[in-house]
């Protein structure tokens, strides 16, 4: 395999004149102005004293800049340790300074918040050769701990032309010298997840980020100059990989479509920018599902056609033409989903419309990709096949009928958690596999289907186990049901559900009627289901619960 480091150095000399990073509405930077800026950074980073393996802090939000930085240190063979936006300052500093980063590049919302507590430079500054805060958006340098840091963006304008004294060309780059160990590490990724709410450093190679950018490039089809509109965080590994390392590294187009994409801002941004694929989330297009969709197949008229043979064709390619073009009529590759479980009325749907979708499953430990299937070939509520080279298996006495937790093997997997030797042992098997914490079963023909995770397994009174992600997506699909959780209370199942006020009251049902409505269905729901896993009762919010950067809820809050 190719190191991944020199395909990015390969791309930016190939497509030297062509657009790479745009901020959607905003600035465009071409593969020549991305490697100027890289040549910047890198001048810095030695002038302050940064050296080949050091840790170097990312802390943004998503931006063509963030890129750029990203790119600048994983070219300097200095280690990315990336923050979600998401992240208090105070927990940036402490997993700062606790991961010993010698350098911290940030935006200005991020500076800001470090700044308002002394506290959380003075962690920073706790680790030796800690060089100070570099503000993505110029270079600049909004605190310098050493006196180093802030000669060296003074003077980096005399340093880039002696350097380059013509300017730099394509034939200057050589961000990659050398065959470099595929074992040393790249990246400390932090975790945020659904079942904890502590955040462990996964550590990870540079094999892994090579082996998955192999593959992405050996099975998505991909197209030099094509666009794509990127919304996943970028701190993530899902985003990271996907929607930054794969299309850069094949000379494509990045649009980077700021704040949170609701409906409305998607559709804009995907209409305009034409993407030949799009990644997300399935929470993003169940949105767009309830929105513009199911609005059009739930009527009357739509719900017979929908039964008729032949006529059922009709309105399922006039709903498929309509959503390309919501999508921009640009897809050569399609829809790729991951991070969470597609809800089943929504798969069914794009399955009868032949939608080009597919679903993946990935977790950061694994850099992120375990499975993935093309389009053409993918299995209804599967989450693909295993992605070569990487090694899965089920551990039950049956992997084909019999739940098991899903374990993996191979390069793309991490070398541990940063300084967490615990944690590290506790995440693998005797005979070397990582446990992912998800329950499933693998088919005949390989592919993978999820039932839930380990960890949100509840075990009723009579021994039976429950994966309430199967319930969740029976009460989503009910109206006015916005999402839901089923928890265990004292030895009974109840579903939190979150209901859709606004949309209720457009309809005439005022709060009260709703809880009732809502409340009232979902006990229905127990028809349907076995005599261990019925609900006992329902709790109705207004509230969305907190979720992580690709919008799973955060269970541990709720339990």
């Amino acid at each position: 395999m190719k190191h991944f480091v020199s395909l990015l150095n390969d791309s930016i000399k190939t497509n030297w004149e062509r657009p790479a990073v745009t901020n959607f509405g905003g600035v465009t930077y071409t593969y020549a102005q991305m490697a100027e800026v890289i040549s910047k950074y890198h001048v810095l980073f030695s002038e302050a004293g940064i050296k080949k393996n050091d840790k170097i802090a990312l802390y943004a939000r998503n931006s063509a800049e963030w890129v750029i930085a990203y790119f600048a240190t994983l070219t300097y063979e200095a280690v990315t340790v990336p923050f979600l936006p998401d992240f208090l300052p105070s927990a940036v500093a402490e997993l700062g300074s606790f991961s010993e980063c010698k350098l911290m590049i940030a935006d200005d919302i991020a500076i800001a918040g470090l700044k308002e507590d002394a506290k959380n430079i003075e962690r920073l500054e706790a680790t030796a050769g800690f060089a100070g805060i570099v503000n993505l958006k110029d270079l600049s340098v909004d605190y310098a701990a050493v006196k180093e840091l802030s000669s060296a963006y003074e003077t980096l304008d005399e340093h880039l032309k002696a350097l380059y004294p013509n300017g730099i060309s394509a034939a200057d780059v050589n961000f990659y010298k050398e065959e470099r160990d595929m074992e040393a590490v790249v990246e400390i990724s932090f975790t945020s997840g659904t079942t904890s709410a502590m955040s462990k450093g996964v550590v990870l190679p540079a094999r892994s980020l090579s082996v998955n950018l192999e593959f992405a490039r050996r099975e998505i089809p991909m197209t030099q100059g094509g666009h794509i509109l990127a919304i996943l965080p970028m701190a993530h590994m899902f985003g990271q990989t996907f929607d930054v390392l794969f299309p850069l590294a094949g000379g494509s187009h990045v649009f980077v479509l700021p704040g949170k994409p609701t409906p409305a801002r998607l559709l804009g941004g995907l209409a305009a920018v034409k993407p030949f694929m799009f990644l997300t989330v399935p929470m993003v297009i169940e949105k767009i599902f309830k929105s513009k969709v199911f609005p059009a197949t739930r009527s009357f008229p739509a719900k017979l056609l929908l039964k008729i043979p032949g006529l059922d064709r009709i309105v399922l390619n006039k709903i498929k033409a309509s959503l390309l073009t919501a999508f921009g009529n640009g897809f050569t590759t399609g829809l790729i989903l991951g991070g969470a479980a597609l809800n089943r009325e929504v798969e069914d749907l794009l399955k009868r419309m032949k939608f080009p979708y597919s679903v993946g499953y990935g977790m950061t430990e694994c850099g992120p990709l375990i499975s993935y299937c093309d389009s053409k070939k993918f299995a209804k509520y599967s989450c693909g096949v295993k992605a070569n080279p990487i090694e899965v298996r089920i551990d039950s006495s049956n992997p084909r009928r019999v739940l098991g937790e899903i374990q993996v093997k191979g390069d793309a997997v991490m070398l541990g958690y940063y300084n967490n030797e615990e944690a590290t042992a506790g995440a693998f098997t005797k005979d070397g596999w990582l446990k992912t914490g998800d329950m499933g079963i693998i088919d005949a023909n390989g592919n993978i289907f999820i039932k839930g995770r380990c960890k949100n397994m509840i075990l009723t009174g009579s021994g039976q186990n429950i994966y309430p992600e199967e319930i969740e997506d029976k009460i989503n699909n009910l109206p006015y049901v916005v999402e839901s959780l089923v928890v265990g209370r004292k030895n009974a199942l109840v579903a939190l559900v979150v209901a859709d006020y606004e949309a209720a009251k457009k309809d005439g049902i005022d709060a009260e009627a709703l809880d009732k409505l809502v409340n009232d269905n979902v006990l229905a729901l127990n028809s349907e289901l076995a005599a261990y896993s019925k609900i006992g009762y329902a709790e109705v919010r207004n509230e969305p619960f907190e979720k992580t950067p690709k919008q799973s809820i955060k269970r541990f809050m709720y339990t």
